[in-house]
């Protein structure tokens, strides 16, 4: 049996556990970790690196399948998940700790940021000078256990860092009119006297109401036709039957959504819990929860409601509009 092969890239931008998170959700990413790198301090700790003196990034490692992501996509990822004008840090963390890189492995990833990073300057996309560096990788030093996988060991106190830091809002507002899906605006959530007309009353219920339809007698739960799941209410793409697994708990349940910029997570303490509640991001639908309990590598299970979600079969996806996620069904049959 021929083995799989491995590649590896190795970001820098700003604090890991955004990065990881962003990196994570790709299809043929295999694994990424956090760690120090570009600094002179053997086997640092975070104590350490925080002070700003031992010359370390906050990076993280990605080791994925060449086969099925190729690095310039992850630069494209990356580009697209920091503010690259910045040199003294990321949002609200400030310091050399957590300034941008892009720290090559081989003359052809060198070759590759240098051009993508030229790319983005021509394009226009922002009024400063772009002062994220191409630096070669010497050594990476994994950082500590609770670091490693923090949006899904603590989806909440993650959500509320990353919203509060600015990085969110400076993404969507940079970048949410050019997002693949283009959601921000070929998307909009119609007025109530239209929903209400449009929806069915449970489909309203869960969306508008934060309502939970039941286990087991809802539209998906057992649905294993090959698709993607829009939002009923404005049909923004969100999640791919090639996510998809069956949880047992009665909903359609997937390890990831398309697009992790096209959900917004919530947290929920009503009915004497703390959940993490998943919500559309244009549409601000309600469309469930999110777990720690999914399937390796991710962990992630994403419960949903089905009466929140439309589903469009992949043979329908050209004239339905999502000619772009047809390629989803074609690698999965090759």
């Amino acid at each position: 049996m021929t083995e799989k092969k491995t590649s590896t890239a190795t970001f820098a931008g700003g604090c890991f556990w955004c990065l990881e998170h962003d990196l994570r959700e790709i299809p043929g990413v295999l694994e990424i970790i956090s760690g120090y790198t570009g600094g002179t301090k053997e086997n640092p700790a975070y104590e350490e690196v925080s002070t700003g003196r031992t010359g370390h990034y906050e990076a993280v490692q990605v080791h994925y399948d060449p086969a099925r992501v190729t690095y310039l996509q992850l630069l494209d990822v990356f580009w697209r998940r920091i503010d690259p004008t910045d040199p003294g840090g990321q949002f609200a963390d400030r310091g050399s700790q957590y300034r941008t890189a892009v720290f090559y492995h081989d003359e052809e990833q060198k070759r590759l940021a240098e051009e993508s990073r030229e790319a983005l300057r021509k394009s226009g996309k922002f009024g400063k000078p772009i002062v994220t560096e191409i630096i070669p990788f010497e050594r990476f030093y994994v950082a500590e256990e609770y670091h490693q996988d923090y949006a899904r060991k603590s989806p909440a106190r993650y959500g509320i860092y990353r919203e509060g830091s600015g990085r969110s809002r400076f993404l969507r507002e940079t970048w949410g009119a050019d997002r693949k899906s283009g959601a921000e605006k070929k998307y909009r959530k119609p007025d109530e006297e239209s929903l209400k007309e449009n929806l069915t009353r449970l489909q309203f219920e869960v969306t508008q109401n934060n309502g939970t339809e039941p286990p087991f007698r809802n539209e998906y739960w057992n649905n294993k036709k090959e698709g993607i799941y829009v939002d009923v209410v404005t049909g923004e793409p969100l999640f791919a039957s090639t996510d998809k697994f069956d949880s047992g708990s009665g909903w359609p349940s997937f390890t990831r959504p398309l697009d992790p910029d096209g959900i917004v997570e919530k947290t929920d303490t009503s009915h004497s819990m703390t959940r993490t509640e998943v919500r559309s991001r244009t549409g601000d639908s309600h469309l469930g929860h999110v777990f720690p309990d999914g399937p390796a590598p991710a962990g992630r299970r994403y419960c949903i409601n089905s009466a929140s979600l439309r589903f469009i079969p992949a043979d329908d996806l050209e004239k339905e509009g999502y000619g772009e996620f047809r390629k989803l069904f074609e690698n999965n049959k090759a």
